[in-house]
């Protein structure tokens, strides 16, 4: 709850949906579509969010058959009131975003970048300008920028620099392949470019919005744990049973994001229970060592 809470007021949030089972839940979708209910819910999911706070990460896991974006509403309930209105990463689905929250909404460029890769074999000279000249330079460009440690506002004003006019150029580019019916806009390459014409302002949400990250790599990253786990133990046998596996999976996947040994971490919160209980802000991967510390000074 304390760790829910901490991330709820994050200045960043990336989040996404993978496929999961959940066998109590099948057997009540089965059920309600035996009996005929129009409105029933087919899908289950395991939600991802990761939140940036300040110079920590928190990964948090909900399993169920909410979508991602009501999750992180429920988590957004949770944020204090007076805060700014936090930035979102995420792909470019509808039920990403929360509907009763205000945020500045990225969408992910490496998702559309995979989108010409994959068609790549059939345009390979539109694909390999679009891949190398485009997407390649403006992660190069972000890469510079991290290499440097440029503060957010660096970071926006050297973008603006070197990756505006490439975007600026690629745009006229986009335009062209469909004015001069270079490609059918409904199938092929034509659709890859109507989809990133249609999100174009968020996708380039890092040319205007210091601190705005250009792809959603973090948490894809973090749902291959979960991934993993449908991957070896195929389900959840209840509700119940997920929530608990979604617990550990935040734990362990927060303390990897922030250089922390997961095994030391949940030892030292299994040796310290009664404490953790009594003040669990107090034992968080990033300050539980020096709380053990002053324990037994």
């Amino acid at each position: 709850e304390e760790l829910q809470r901490q991330a709820a007021q994050g200045q960043l949030f990336h989040n996404d949906d993978t496929g999961m089972k959940i066998l109590s839940v099948m057997k009540e979708i089965a059920q309600d579509v035996e009996a005929g209910k129009k409105k029933t819910r087919k899908g289950i999911f395991t939600t991802g969010i990761i939140s940036v706070l300040g110079k920590y990460k928190i990964a948090l896991y909900y399993t169920g058959r909410r979508h991602a974006g009501e999750n992180l509403g429920a988590l957004l309930d949770k944020r204090d009131e007076e805060s700014a209105p936090p930035q979102q990463m995420c792909d470019a689905k509808s039920g990403n975003t929360p509907k009763d929250h205000d945020l500045i909404v990225s969408n992910c460029n490496t998702h559309a970048r995979r989108m010409f890769v994959d068609m790549a074999d059939a345009y390979p000279e539109q694909c390999l300008y679009v891949i190398v000249d485009v997407y390649g330079k403006i992660y190069q460009h972000d890469a510079e920028a991290e290499e440097e440690n440029l503060s957010d506002e660096a970071r926006l004003i050297l973008h603006q620099t070197k990756s505006g006019p490439i975007l600026s150029e690629f745009k006229t580019w986009m335009q062209k392949q469909l004015d001069e019916k270079l490609v059918e806009p409904s199938q092929g390459l034509g659709k890859v470019i109507s989809y990133v014409q249609k999100h174009w302002e968020k996708l380039t949400r890092f040319l205007h919005v210091p601190g705005a990250p250009l792809d959603n790599n973090i948490c894809e990253r973090s749902l291959k744990k979960a991934i993993l786990f449908r991957k070896n133990s195929m389900f959840y046998k209840t509700e119940f049973g997920a929530q608990i596996g979604d617990l550990f999976m935040s734990l362990i996947q927060t303390c990897n994001l922030n250089h922390v040994n997961p095994f030391d971490y949940l030892t030292r919160l299994q040796l310290n229970s009664s404490d953790v209980f009594k003040n669990p802000a107090q034992w968080l991967p990033w300050n539980y060592r020096e709380t053990a510390l002053e324990k037994i000074a």
